[in-house]
């Protein structure tokens, strides 16, 4: 005669229903020993190495399952992070496209001066010469 576990409330023995906890547990911390972390139930019944009949039956866990991944989302604790970081560095991605955008902005701005004063200093220069009927010699000249 071979001795079946009794069958808790959980739906499954009690050594199943506390590996399903155990593994529930490891994958919300982000701390998975047999899979890749994401929070699937494929994964909590591997995590827990029952087989998927098996994790099905323990309806009560599941529903834990349920509630926390609808409660915290299906992120792991290390995607949650890594979300946040790229959340923030998009954040400051945006700040410094627009810095560069004002400042681009500001540089042909003073282009624009530059070319302008530059265009009225060879007009002045242009009528001295003619004035003076001599050639103004710039202070520098640059090749």
């Amino acid at each position: 005669m071979t001795h079946r576990p009794r069958i808790t409330e959980d739906g499954v023995s009690a050594e199943t229903a506390k590996a399903l906890r155990a593994a529930m547990l490891r994958l919300f911390a982000g701390k998975p020993q047999r899979t890749d972390g994401r929070l699937t139930k494929e994964n909590l019944w591997r995590e827990a190495q029952v087989s998927r009949a098996t994790m099905n039956r323990a309806q009560p866990i599941l529903a834990e399952w349920d509630a926390h991944v609808a409660a915290q989302g299906s992120a792991t604790a290390g995607e949650a992070s890594r979300d946040a970081e790229i959340s923030r560095l998009r954040k400051r991605l945006s700040e410094k496209t627009g810095e560069c955008t004002r400042l681009q902005n500001r540089l042909q701005a003073a282009a624009t001066a530059i070319a302008a004063l530059h265009h009225d200093s060879q007009a002045l220069r242009d009528e001295l010469a003619q004035r003076a009927g001599h050639v103004v010699v710039p202070l520098a000249r640059r090749p």
